[in-house]
């Protein structure tokens, strides 16, 4: 996929900005250009291979896959994981101090996370759920079933 310097930088622009017409002017495009083209770049083969390779790169990077979520679900219900909080102290003559601190979960976060893992893995079915092979058979008005 072969894409001039111009095609890269407006489809590289139109990943950050979404609006087509807006990312052919940071490219470099004539204004004329732009007023009634736009669209064609966005239907440009190698354009749209490029802009969607680039989008999948960006998800894979930056969004949580599910085995991330369950791993950090259970560093949390273990107590693995840790936050940071501000805790304000006094210092004397009515003074107080704002200072960051580690904090691992509390019992109520550590009790969500086993929640959110056991919706996951169905651990808490109210409802119960049959299979059952069952074989039915038609009769025919007129016909007596033995």
């Amino acid at each position: 996929m072969k894409l001039t310097i111009k095609q890269k930088r407006f489809a590289d622009e139109y990943i950050i900005t979404g609006n087509a017409t807006e990312a052919a002017k940071r490219a470099g495009y004539s204004p004329t250009y732009v007023a009634t083209n736009t669209d064609k770049l966005l239907k440009n083969t190698n354009i749209r291979n490029y802009i969607d390779d680039r989008m999948a790169h960006l998800e894979d990077a930056t969004i949580a896959k599910e085995k991330e979520v369950l791993q950090y679900l259970t560093a949390v219900l273990r107590g693995e994981s840790s936050s940071e909080i501000v805790v304000v102290e006094g210092i004397g003559d009515g003074a107080s101090e704002a200072r960051r601190m580690e904090k691992a979960p509390d019992e109520k976060e550590r009790l969500k996370a086993a929640e959110l893992l056991g919706k996951r893995y169905r651990l808490f079915v109210d409802k119960q759920e049959v299979q059952q092979d069952v074989q039915v058979t038609f009769v025919g008005e007129n016909e007596i079933p033995e």
